[in-house]
């Protein structure tokens, strides 16, 4: 079953979608993670005047490069700062946790924020195995992801049975909270559409499993109470510039990223860089693979670029993110995206 069949006859366009961001807390070379998280929440701050739907931090460890590790408190941190922005996780690796840590702290934030947060959630790590075992002491690949999710989903239940039930999550119990799966492969997306639940699918660093993950995900979707129809979230990786050879120029800071991640090293978000004798043709054809489904270019090339890859996807969001090196001119990217949506 095709993805195209199985999404909505309205042939979407950029306008039609709402836009939204994932924030890595980007933790660039001269800068520490009190710079980055300050540069989060002016990011968010600007968002949300642009007309953003969501704000997402992700979970991730052991990497100097990302200041969002304690998911959480920096949502916390930016949805005080704001007043409407949507602000949640992108996710919270639920298999790091015990679910009723994560009842508990997603639940003080509603309470907090009430409407306002959203609990995106993974089964990957976020990291590597030492620092996997060091923050589970067990290991076990996500293969329990589903019996964690429920056990999570059970705390948020205000039956009259849960209020009997010898473990609460207070704050969390009774509370709305809008729970996502996230996913990099099928599994998640089969598991949300089983469950009814939204699905946002890691495009911007998986991009050869995007068409079988939202075919499985819409073709096995069960209505729920919680949802009536599939709700898809696609990531992007979005360089936007005033010129194209701007665009360009900034994007070899994700480049650089990339390779680091192919290299299995670590470290601070370098600054643009002439990628000539930086990686080798099979380094370089490996990081464009990566990133085949990112955006780059000024606002006129990547309108068509965006287009391109709504129509592909049919996605009913987008969310953005941009590991550009100047915060600046990061800022000015996801105000340019903004623009050529109507938003801003």
């Amino acid at each position: 079953m095709s993805t195209e069949n199985t999404a909505s006859s309205h042939k979407k366009h950029i306008n039609d979608v709402k836009l939204s961001i994932l924030d890595l807390a980007p933790v660039v070379v001269g800068a520490t993670p009190a710079d980055a998280l300050r540069n989060s929440l002016d990011l968010a701050q600007h968002a949300e005047r642009w007309g953003y739907h969501r704000y997402w931090v992700a979970e991730h460890h052991n990497m100097p490069g990302i200041a969002s590790s304690a998911t959480s408190v920096v949502i916390g941190y930016l949805a005080g700062g704001t007043k409407t922005i949507r602000l949640g996780s992108g996710g919270i690796m639920l298999p790091n946790h015990a679910p009723l840590v994560i009842a508990e702290q997603f639940g003080t934030l509603e309470s907090l924020y009430p409407g306002r947060i959203d609990l995106g959630l993974g089964r990957a790590p976020g990291s590597d195995r030492r620092t996997s075992l060091a923050l589970r002491k067990d290991l076990n690949s996500g293969e329990d992801f589903p019996e964690l999710l429920a056990e999570l989903r059970a705390y948020f239940n205000a039956s009259a049975t849960s209020y009997h039930a010898p473990v609460r999550a207070v704050p969390g119990e009774g509370l709305n909270i809008p729970i996502y799966l996230l996913g990099s492969s099928d599994f998640s997306a089969r598991l949300a559409g089983q469950l009814g639940l939204p699905f946002a699918f890691a495009s911007h660093f998986s991009p050869d499993y995007t068409r079988i993950a939202l075919e499985t995900y819409r073709s096995s979707f069960q209505p729920s109470d919680y949802l009536k129809e599939p709700h898809v979230i696609v990531g992007v990786n979005a360089v936007v510039a005033d010129t194209d050879e701007e665009a360009a120029w900034l994007g070899t800071t994700m480049q650089q990223q990339f390779l680091n991640i192919i290299r299995g090293t670590t470290g601070l978000v370098q600054p643009p860089a002439d990628m000539e004798g930086k990686w080798t043709d099979r380094e370089k054809a490996g990081v464009e693979q990566t990133l085949k489904a990112a955006v780059n270019g000024s606002p006129e090339t990547v309108r068509g670029q965006l287009e391109s890859f709504i129509a592909q996807t049919q996605a009913d969001e987008l969310i953005i993110t941009s590991m550009i090196y100047d915060h600046q001119a990061r800022l000015h990217s996801y105000e340019l995206i903004a623009q050529l949506a109507g938003k801003a």
